[in-house]
């Protein structure tokens, strides 16, 4: 039975349904992608994020002792802002132990503009989370509640109003027995009450950011791309196969998270022939025709402009800059910080 449903569950006999699992449609950047506000430019990445909450930690003294940054950084959108979220967690066991009946007491606010980071404290605190015990760990309370979902992700997010939750991703396998793994919906977990509902995937709130993982994405087109003339052809002729580029990130669409990642031939060749967004919450997906440099070629042009400082380059976001197609970046010296921007003109990425 294992071997037969692996068999029927694969791109082999199944490449159509494979290919079938993303509706891709093409868009247009100039209408789809307004022009930037210089005042809403994200420019932290993740590691300058999680920098810069380490240094709010330490300035609070009456916390600090106590609880630590969790490893859970989210980007979301939140009031018209793209931001970054996590929790606080226990610094040990006992420290656990001795806190244990408040929960954790705030969470933190990165604004990936301005930079600002904000310590928001809760009146009730965070009772339900990975780095909990017992009944409160987050995948134990799942499990005891959803005895049968399969859980593929958890992400910690806020709505509106600030009140944490846990949006907690629910897989189904869609072809054969074990084959075509998709999200059929989520369950949110209020991460200070413990109250949880489940949504199928079309039902979540808009104020979710994030249903689908990015990893799921990127396999979902590369199956896409590559299945576009069978299985046998993405093996061996290869003739039309596209697939995602090495790297991916992310931007913020009309009060949504996209993830933005390269479009290249499968034969590894070092520009684009386009790129793709995909909807992080529903999995809508556009692609965009415009060919151009890779995102490492970009990133390598513009340590170019600065090689005698020797910062490296973070990967880039997409801007669009009076409708041209622009990668932006961050150039960071040897300590993480960064010292400079930059923006590479994708389609001719000597422009920087």
């Amino acid at each position: 039975v294992y071997g037969v449903g692996m068999l029927m569950s694969s791109p082999i006999l199944r490449a159509g349904a494979y290919r079938e699992l993303l509706d891709v449609q093409t868009g247009d950047f100039a209408s789809d992608i307004h022009e930037v506000n210089y005042n809403q430019i994200p420019i932290l990445d993740s590691d300058s994020a999680a920098r810069l909450a380490e240094r709010e930690m330490g300035s609070m003294v009456d916390m600090v002792s106590q609880y630590e940054v969790s490893p859970y950084f989210n980007q979301i959108n939140y009031q018209g802002k793209p931001v970054r979220v996590t929790p606080l967690q226990y610094g040990d066991l006992i420290k656990w132990f001795t806190n244990r009946s408040t929960g954790v007491p705030a969470y933190i606010t990165i604004d990936m503009t301005t930079q600002d980071v904000d310590l928001i404290k809760l009146q009730e605190g965070i009772k339900i989370s990975p780095f909990e015990h017992f009944g409160r760990n987050l995948n134990r309370y799942i499990r005891f509640r959803y005895p049968t979902a399969m859980i593929r992700t958890y992400n910690f997010e806020i709505n509106d109003e600030g009140v944490p939750y846990w949006v907690c991703s629910v897989e189904n396998k869609t072809i054969g027995l074990f084959g075509g793994t998709d999200i059929k919906g989520a369950i949110i977990i209020n991460a200070a009450t413990g109250e949880h509902e489940y949504y199928d995937v079309a039902d979540v709130p808009t104020w979710v950011d994030k249903v689908y993982d990015s990893s799921l994405l990127v396999e979902q087109y590369d199956y896409y791309g590559t299945l576009i003339n069978g299985f046998i052809n993405s093996v061996f002729g290869q003739r039309g196969c596209l697939m995602s580029t090495e790297g991916h990130n992310y931007i913020a669409l009309d009060d949504d998270v996209w993830l933005y990642t390269g479009v290249t031939s499968i034969g590894g060749d070092e520009s684009n022939v386009g790129f793709v967004l995909m909807n992080s919450r529903t999995k809508e997906t556009k692609y965009y025709q415009i060919s151009g440099a890779k995102e490492y070629s970009a990133m390598s042009s513009a340590e170019g402009q600065v090689q005698h400082l020797n910062y490296v380059a973070t990967f880039p976001i997409l801007l669009n800059i009076a409708d041209e197609p622009t990668y932006f970046l961050s150039l960071k010296d040897n300590a993480g910080l960064v010292k400079k921007y930059a923006m590479v003109n994708i389609e001719k990425y000597q422009k920087i």
